[in-house]
């Protein structure tokens, strides 16, 4: 596990990140198909919090995009470096996050966040963030729709519809499972959304998340447990 201290010069205000954004927006790709589906690696991170403690854990995982096989794993622990702001949220989760990727024995190939990429209100969500400082193809699969407008997709697996801010598409809901409420799924960095799609409907053979998802999720939490019970007072 990698221990991360707050990058020097990290944003501390509302502000500060807001205008970070709007420099590295201008970076990012769209148009791009990004890796085939079912090819190379696949890496999932995923961050667990202990605000009380002020310790964040991220963890990346990488799988083997053909059959969703574990290759490698790493995880990162550290000060949680941003305060919860709606929309900034990514400046949290950045420092420990890059360094669970950096840990890895192996490439990521396609990296999938717990999270948004264009689906933002700022239209740089952390997929989008970590894209653009990584060079890294990037999607966002989130679990709600944050703040935007859908109609319900059809109920088979693999039915989508667009996730609209005003006129704008954004992303989309996505079917995973029949009749399960969809994903939402939006492009982050070199990676168009037909292919954003595609690559999750490859990451949910079973469930409504993708595979990356659930074993980031899994091990961060572990991390964040082992992070926390180290730091835990003892008594006299």
């Amino acid at each position: 596990m990698t221990t991360v201290s707050i990058p020097a010069g990290w944003p501390a205000t509302e502000e500060e990140a807001r205008a970070v954004q709007d420099e590295l927006r201008a970076d990012v790709v769209l148009d791009r198909p990004g890796p085939p589906p079912g090819t190379g690696h696949v890496t999932g991170v995923d961050v667990a919090y202990d605000d009380e403690r002020d310790v964040v854990a991220a963890a990346a995982v990488v799988l083997d995009a053909a059959s969703l096989d574990v290759v490698a794993e790493a995880t990162a622990v550290g000060r949680i470096s941003f305060p919860y702001v709606p929309g900034l949220l990514a400046f949290r989760e950045i420092p420990t996050v890059l360094a669970a990727l950096e840990a890895l024995p192996c490439p990521p190939g396609l990296v999938v966040c717990d999270g948004y990429g264009l689906a933002h209100p700022r239209r740089f969500g952390l997929a989008s963030h970590l894209g653009v400082l990584t060079g890294l193809p990037t999607i966002g699969v989130a679990k709600n729709p944050f703040v935007f407008a859908y109609d319900e997709p059809d109920a088979p697996r693999g039915s989508a519809s667009p996730l609209l801010a005003g006129d704008e598409e954004v992303g989309r809901a996505l079917r995973t499972r029949a009749g399960v409420k969809p994903v939402f799924v939006s492009v982050g960095h070199r990676v168009d959304l037909d292919g954003a799609c595609a690559h999750t409907l490859a990451l949910t053979p079973r469930f409504r998340l993708p595979e990356t998802t659930r074993r980031a999720d899994s091990l961060c939490r572990e991390a964040l447990q082992e992070a926390t019970i180290r730091h835990r007072p003892t008594s006299a």
